[in-house]
């Protein structure tokens, strides 16, 4: 939470009213020591509580204050006993009429029913804005979902593209992969979808034999959820297509025995 957005959470206010909860005081006095106009803030809301409460003082009935002094006078020598009757009875006592006492009263309900329903407010507010940055979130990947999958389309429908399909071995019968080489570009893509997942440590390689000899042309992913189409490495003439399964990162020359999928052009 900013600077701003405490403020607006009507946290100060509750503090200055002294009906904040103990973490609520705990998290005023952590903000207002690190942000210090925020301990501004909260003097300027005292001082105005303070004037208010001055401005709609009530004064105490004349009987009260009689009584009060009468109890008083009981504490203090016989000489000054004089002064304080004279002053009880000379000075004027000024009465508030009911009807602005009952204003005052409803005036700070309405502060600390204000505060209340502001807070409640707040609350709600970054309630629904994580819910909107969840969302925000949700769409971005659904966003990048779309756009690989109309990239793999665009590389399916490319009327260069000649697919060509890598059957199972005997190690892997059930395996399949598919192969998309642009006759025009050389650049390959395989579509892993059929591929088993690789075991943890492993990863699946692409190999190209050209003029014979088997060269490398990809390291192939399938963790779940990226089964897309993948671009692999250009070549020019190509003889046939084979998929190993290696150490993860790759060899730099084939493990015939761990050999998945292949095809011949």
């Amino acid at each position: 939470m900013d600077r701003n957005e405490f403020i607006l959470s009507g946290l100060l206010e509750l503090y200055a009213l002294g009906i904040a909860s103990p973490e609520e005081k705990l998290m005023v006095e952590e903000y207002t020591l690190k942000y210090p106009e925020l301990k501004q803030e909260l003097n300027e809301i005292e001082i105005s509580l303070e004037d208010y409460a001055q401005a709609n003082a009530i004064q105490p009935s004349a009987s009260v204050k009689e009584k009060l002094i009468d109890s008083i006078a009981k504490e203090i020598p016989e000489k000054e006993k004089s002064f304080l009757q004279a002053t009880a009875v000379t000075k004027k006592v000024f009465h508030i009429p009911f009807i602005y006492k009952l204003i005052a009263a409803a005036m700070v309900i309405f502060l600390i029913e204000s505060i209340i329903l502001t807070y409640s407010f707040y609350n709600k507010y970054k309630d629904t804005s994580r819910e909107l940055q969840f969302a925000q979130q949700k769409l971005e990947q659904q966003e990048k979902y779309n756009q690989a999958m109309t990239a793999d389309i665009n590389v399916m429908t490319d009327k260069n593209a000649m697919p060509v399909v890598l059957n199972g071995t005997l190690k892997a019968p059930d395996a399949l992969a598919k192969i998309f080489w642009m006759k025009n570009t050389g650049q390959v893509y395989i579509d892993p979808s059929n591929l088993p997942e690789a075991p943890v440590g492993k990863q699946y390689q692409l190999w190209a034999i050209v003029d014979g000899k088997p060269l490398d042309a990809g390291m192939i992913a399938t963790e779940k959820g990226i089964y897309h189409i993948q671009k692999m490495k250009s070549f020019g003439n190509v003889q046939a297509f084979a998929i190993t399964l290696e150490k993860a990162g790759g060899s730099p020359t084939p493990t015939m025995d761990q050999m998945i999928v292949h095809a011949e052009m």
